[in-house]
């Protein structure tokens, strides 16, 4: 072998040896931003709505798909073995940490994922890409929240990767995959759609755009590319859409015991449709992108996810202008894809933060490219070592956010990503009640009655799943006139509708529930009486060791 090609296969080594080390230090900075203190933000109540239908399987192992509301089944079928695991069939063994070690390892699995974009990005890219969605704050956040859009962003981009390896390779076992991907993204929320649109429109504007060139291209990099032609193999679109079926019947018919369920999720998509009118999730088109590129509140800090923004229209722009390396095809797919995904998001009235994540993913696979071809533009050192310098400067800076977005004000509402959450105080209310429980006489069999709407109930169902002996009712007027409950949460418009209908006196306390939401909880004389003898909060942890949860500040 001659000196020069002995050297420069020791160069590679080398670089793949970094690049290896790279990817490792990735995966560690995206799980100790995600693994640690699963239990510190109090349950949202979307989280709390998820956990308690897992919960109902966990203990019953029934589920049956609701074309209202609660999204596809995947996430309570995923979940199970962790519920099994940490408490067997009991849903009150279970932990908050049970149910976010979810979304936890997908966010993680999604870092991997990238792994089958390296050919259509290249490697440097593609750690780029890696690196940012491993800090970013609203994927780290989301990462440890029970929703189902972690797993949305798992599926789609095994779809998209699957479906580009499929028109690179044109094997069965691609198009398969490409089809369990796009098929596990239905099973996980009806907002799929909105995805299967922007990649069907990608596609098609990528491939007559491509067709109306000169049919093999060159690139900025020399490199030639000719536009897939020929009708796609049958063979091959059968696999496609059989792995979709497949797998979306197994989930939507509850593993063959509910023969309704996958026409349910067929017909969920007419009331998702108006979904938006009237609603209070009502913003405007706008309200993405803000809350990526700056958003302040009150005294607090201020949050940007500037970076990843300026450098997906970076690497927007290098895709169009034909300066980006990698696999022209795929790249131009990308850009397009993005841009509809996050046009389609922002045009719906009907948002919520967390929606975000499916063209956020998008974005960064973009600034990734953005972050390379700004450094090759440059050919002198001092070029590439200032961009070198400011990504650094950016990324520390997306990660000091992520700290404070995940770790000191998680629910806060000054952060940009917490959304109508269940405020921190309100684990006092859950500290209250499992104190009392140990002086009753019946303990956690004591009775309970929450009087509320819907809306000002969650997550209450979550965190009383403990006491056998607990009635909710909308109205006071339906509660049973001359009852005695041991403890009544009453929402505020309840509370004094409530007074009437009960037997004997209470002692009143109230607690936040949410930044606009007050709850009254009412204590039965003698129980307060007893926990006023004990000596309060702190005789009752003397005298009985009392399990405090751990609160949220």
């Amino acid at each position: 072998m001659a000196p020069g090609a002995s050297g420069a296969k020791l160069l590679l080594m080398k670089s793949s040896l970094i690049q290896a080390v790279l990817a490792i230090l990735i995966i560690g900075v995206a799980l100790a931003f995600r693994l640690p203190g699963l239990n510190l933000r109090p349950m949202h109540h979307d989280e709390a709505n998820q956990a308690v239908k897992c919960g109902v399987l966990q203990e019953t192992g029934v589920y049956r798909y609701d074309a209202g509301d609660h999204h596809g089944p995947s996430l309570y079928y995923i979940t199970l073995p962790f519920a099994w695991m940490t408490s067997g069939r009991n849903f009150a063994g279970t932990s908050e940490s049970t149910f976010r070690l979810v979304p936890v390892i997908f966010g993680i699995g999604a870092i991997i994922l990238l792994l089958l974009f390296r050919e259509g990005m290249g490697r440097p890219a593609l750690l780029v890409s890696a690196g940012l969605m491993a800090i970013s704050p609203a994927m780290v956040y989301y990462s440890r929240f029970y929703i189902q859009e972690m797993l949305l962003v798992f599926f789609t981009l095994g779809a998209v990767a699957a479906g580009w390896r499929y028109f690179k390779r044109r094997t069965v076992l691609w198009a398969a995959a490409a089809g369990f991907f796009a098929g596990m993204m239905f099973v996980t929320k009806e907002t799929v759609v909105i995805a299967y649109a922007a990649m069907a429109g990608g596609l098609l504007l990528t491939y007559f755009r491509e067709r109306g060139r000169a049919g093999v291209q060159a690139d900025a990099y020399g490199s030639t590319q000719k536009v897939p032609t020929g009708v796609l193999d049958s063979g091959h679109i059968l696999a496609f859409l059989a792995a979709a079926v497949v797998v979306s019947v197994i989930f939507f018919s509850s593993f063959f015991t509910n023969w309704k369920g996958p026409l349910d999720a067929i017909i969920a998509f007419k009331g998702y449709a108006g979904k938006s009118a009237g609603s209070s999730h009502e913003h405007p088109w706008y309200y993405y992108l803000q809350l990526l590129a700056f958003w302040k509140t009150g005294p607090g800090p201020a949050w940007s996810e500037g970076l990843i923004l300026l450098l997906a229209l970076a690497g927007a722009i290098a895709i169009f202008l034909n300066k980006a390396a990698g696999d022209r095809l795929f790249l131009r797919f990308l850009a397009v894809y993005t841009i509809l995904i996050t046009a389609a998001y922002s045009v719906i009235p009907y948002k919520t933060p967390w929606c975000l994540l499916s063209f956020l993913s998008g974005m960064i696979l973009l600034a990734g490219v953005g972050a390379i071809s700004l450094f090759t533009m440059f050919r002198a050192n001092f070029g590439r070592m200032v961009v070198v310098v400011l990504l650094v400067a950016g990324g520390v800076n997306l990660a000091r956010q992520s700290w404070g977005t995940n770790f000191v004000y998680q629910s806060d509402p000054r952060n940009p990503y917490v959304y109508s959450h269940t405020v921190g105080v309100f684990m006092r209310l859950v500290e209250r009640v499992e104190t009392l429980s140990l002086i009753h006489p019946e303990g956690k069999k004591m009775l309970i009655a929450v009087i509320a709407p819907p809306s000002e109930t969650w997550p209450l169902p979550w965190y009383l799943r403990g006491y056998g002996t607990t009635g909710y009712w909308v109205d006071a007027k339906d509660l049973p006139e001359g009852i005695h409950p041991a403890i009544v949460v009453a929402s505020a418009g309840q509370k004094d509708p409530v007074r009437s209908r009960l037997a004997g006196d209470y002692q009143e306390e109230y607690y936040g529930l949410r930044p606009d939401v007050l709850l009254t909880v009412l204590i039965s004389r003698d129980l307060w009486d007893k926990f006023i003898s004990e000596g309060g909060v702190a005789g009752v942890e003397k005298k009985y060791g009392l399990p405090v949860p751990a609160p949220s500040r």
